[in-house]
């Protein structure tokens, strides 16, 4: 009994317990999590679609993305990005990508809106994974002063604070979001293509990301209150177009006293 006692009383029971404590409540809530998702995902196509969106896949994707969407060297894997992530690819003409290059760019879309729901459909039933937004998050009557606080904090240093976009390193850049459909902004926050990063319900809760669709939306349709807005890119262009005017002023002066002494 006494040394079973000292056993219970050893200094590294009471972490080994807290571990386990920790193990087991993650666990629950990784599962709680997944089925969550699962539920998300499989409430909004039916076994027709993914079965049509993997004819799509075969013939159009799996050269770079693999038969099963495992991943290839020229692509990587798409279990578990979920629809959201095809929807905004595809959607957007990011995807198929017409070259290598940093980044993909914008294109003309390649498939329809059936097409690209179906393949959604197929690597949605891949995997768990975020969803395309229904429309109570897209209606675009969030709190715009909110959003445009979320906005600041989290997005302006890469999308610019009017939301025109700017450059990243290594000939990537944050494209303007002027224009996006309210949908892909979304899908753009829970999926983080390419540069950017996962906004997750953790980082911002989907009312919030609600706020921030509101917000961008609004300064999109309104004009801006100081006039010509120069791509609304901040002092750079501002200090430019100072400079380059006040310099042809000085040019214009200088030729002018030039030909009146003459």
């Amino acid at each position: 009994m006494k040394a079973l006692s000292l056993k219970r009383r050893h200094p590294l029971a009471a972490i080994a317990l807290l571990l386990l404590g920790l193990l087991f409540t993650g666990g629950l809530y990784a599962a709680a999590s997944t089925a969550n998702q699962a539920k998300a995902e499989t409430q909004s196509y039916s076994a027709g679609d993914a079965a049509e969106g993997k004819k799509l896949f075969v013939a159009n994707c799996s050269t770079c993305h693999g038969m099963g969407a495992a991943g290839t060297k020229d692509g990587p894997s798409l279990v578990g990005v979920g629809a959201a992530a095809v929807d905004f690819q595809v959607g957007t003409g990011r995807m198929p990508m017409q070259m290598n290059g940093p980044q993909a760019q914008i294109k003309p879309k390649q498939f329809n809106e059936e097409q690209t729901r179906q393949l959604a459909a197929y690597v949605a039933s891949l995997a768990p994974g975020p969803s395309v937004p229904d429309a109570h998050i897209l209606d675009e009557k969030g709190d715009a002063a909110k959003g445009g606080e979320l906005f600041r904090v989290n997005c302006a240093m890469c999308h610019n604070a009017a939301a025109a976009g700017g450059a990243l390193t290594r000939g990537k850049f944050a494209p303007t979001l002027h224009g996006v459909e309210s949908k892909h902004i979304y899908e753009a926050m829970v999926t983080g293509p390419q540069n950017m990063p996962v906004f997750s319900d953790a980082n911002i809760s989907p009312e919030g990301k609600r706020d921030i669709i509101t917000f961008l939306k609004t300064i999109e349709n309104n004009p801006s209150p100081g006039g010509a807005d120069l791509g609304a890119l901040g002092p750079v262009s501002e200090g430019l177009f100072v400079w380059t005017a006040g310099l042809a002023v000085i040019i214009g002066f200088t030729i002018w006293l030039t030909s009146r002494s003459s």
